[in-house]
């Protein structure tokens, strides 16, 4: 079971409402770019081992799921939820303004054209679209299989539920991006087996690396608020 922190001060919790309101703007930056900037793709050879041909959207997307963990361990299942839909707003938000400056008719002289706008933005629809079922889905059950080991673990064991909870939820949402953007014609079907294996396969590189700023994070939190382990800082809604 969860402990739910009583402790805290009037200033404390200002302090904790600032830091989570900061690690939302954080979260639904990272998710609005990776969806502005997709179209482009680039190829990392990793030591040689395994050449990654990968959209820039992912590089930004590993730290929304950063985020949440640090949100799930410190503030608990519902602020994460919280913040996740808050994200699903953002996107569509984001998605209406790409839709007006589309719209709008480009002057003679705009140094970007309406031909060279809608080749950058002009799949932006279906890729939010796609990219918001895949990453609503991915998120729920990220948070949801973090909170079940977190419950099993008994709070402790901070890596297991870290990399367990991401393994899989990255694992839905780079399948079902892909599923998405192939069905839409956006990309080839032939690419769909090579672009899963390889963002996968990244998204766990990046998934393991983050976990000792997972540790830090936590730590910092608990040094700073005083919390046990597996204690929750709760927010008045």
């Amino acid at each position: 079971m969860n402990q739910i922190s009583s402790h805290l001060n009037s200033k404390d919790l200002q302090l904790a409402y600032r830091i989570y309101f900061t690690l939302g703007a954080l979260f639904i930056c990272a998710l609005v770019v990776s969806n502005l900037i997709f179209q482009k793709f680039f190829s990392w050879d990793f030591f040689g081992i395994y050449t990654f041909e990968i959209s820039v959207g992912i590089l930004p997307y590993p730290i929304t799921f950063l985020i949440t963990d640090i949100v799930s361990e410190i503030y608990g299942r519902k602020k994460a939820n919280q913040m996740v839909t808050a994200g699903i707003f953002a996107s569509l938000f984001s998605l209406l303004i790409v839709y007006v400056a589309k719209v709008v008719p480009a002057t003679s002289w705009s140094p970007v054209s309406d031909s060279l706008f809608t080749t950058v933005f002009g799949a932006t629809a279906l890729a939010v679209f796609a990219s918001m079922m895949a990453y609503l889905l991915a998120q729920y059950v990220d948070i949801h299989i973090y909170h079940f080991w977190k419950r099993v673990t008994k709070g402790k064991h901070l890596w297991l539920r870290n990399n367990f909870s991401t393994f899989l939820s990255q694992f839905i949402d780079t399948a079902s991006v892909l599923l998405l953007l192939c069905a839409f014609g956006l990309i080839e079907w032939n690419l769909f087996g090579g672009l899963l294996l390889g963002g996968f396969l990244f998204k766990i590189l990046v998934a393991a690396f983050d976990t000792p700023f997972l540790y830090l994070g936590v730590w910092l939190f608990k040094k700073r608020f005083n919390l046990e382990e597996g204690e929750e800082i709760k927010l008045p809604v």
